[in-house]
């Protein structure tokens, strides 16, 4: 028996009606998804720290929520963990024609590449039920949702030529929720931050930038540059406090220098 069948057994040990754990036996695909979440953004931060024995254990968790969710589908009859090996191994084999078929020893770019995965995936999808504008992403984190949204307008053609307009936008939004703050109006600001949210979103995509990769490396250099200042603060003896900001505020600026 091998490593994976070993962590197979031991989620089906887990779900055992009888005897497995009460609190595993309860979830469900989607009683467990926010944990999944967790442990995905646990990774990419193991990613970002360059912690490798860190890693190893969070793609371990990453695993265990795959078998997991597998678990629940196969009791409920609809796939086991072996169909998701097999169906993703059926992808990549399919979806790289110039590794595993036709195109294998041809001189292709990285665009051709790009060009036979999309033309592949438009072919496997050709079948399938079309849903609504924006209904693929229903259930994703909004930001990553903004992406896919755009993407889809983008594809029927609905999209600034380049990033000047969507600049322009950027201008008027904040105009817009200057207006609504200064209104005092919570549901307008709440609507204006968030057109100014998906603008941002939109600047990313022009510029081929990953927001969410983009707010995770903003909130990693945040950590850096307060961690600085608390510790200058300590060093200096001043106590963390709104009275002090003056003070917080030139070891924030000798962060940037210090700590990045």
């Amino acid at each position: 028996m091998n490593k994976i069948d070993d962590l197979l057994e031991i989620m089906k040990a887990l779900r055992d009606p009888e005897t497995g754990c009460p609190w595993d036996i309860r979830q469900t695909n989607a009683s467990i998804a926010q944990y999944t979440l967790e442990e995905t953004h646990e990774t990419l931060e193991a990613i970002e720290r360059g912690d490798k024995q860190n890693l190893k254990e969070e793609l371990g968790d990453l695993l265990f929520h795959i078998v997991f969710h597998s678990r629940i589908a196969e009791e409920n009859g609809d796939f086991s963990f072996a169909d998701v090996v097999e169906n993703i191994c059926n992808k990549m084999t399919r979806r790289h024609p110039h590794v595993f078929g036709e195109h294998r020893g041809k001189n292709l770019t990285e665009a051709d590449i790009m060009g036979l995965w999309q033309a592949i995936k438009r072919a496997e999808n050709a079948d399938k039920p079309q849903a609504g504008f924006g209904a693929d992403s229903s259930d994703q984190l909004a930001i990553h949702r903004a992406e896919r949204i755009q993407q889809q307008a983008a594809e029927s053609g609905f999209d600034w030529p380049d990033i000047t307009p969507v600049l322009d936008k950027l201008d008027e939004e904040l105009l817009e929720l200057r207006q609504s703050i200064a209104s005092g109006d919570i549901d307008a600001i709440e609507d204006e931050l968030g057109d100014v949210m998906f603008v941002c979103v939109n600047i990313a995509r022009h510029q081929k930038i990953n927001a969410e990769m983009a707010l995770r490396r903003t909130n990693q250099k945040f950590i850096r540059r307060f961690e600085y200042v608390v510790e200058q603060m300590q060093a200096a003896n001043e106590s963390m406090s709104r009275g002090k900001l003056e003070q917080m505020e030139i070891f924030w600026q000798a962060s940037k220098a210090v700590v990045g």
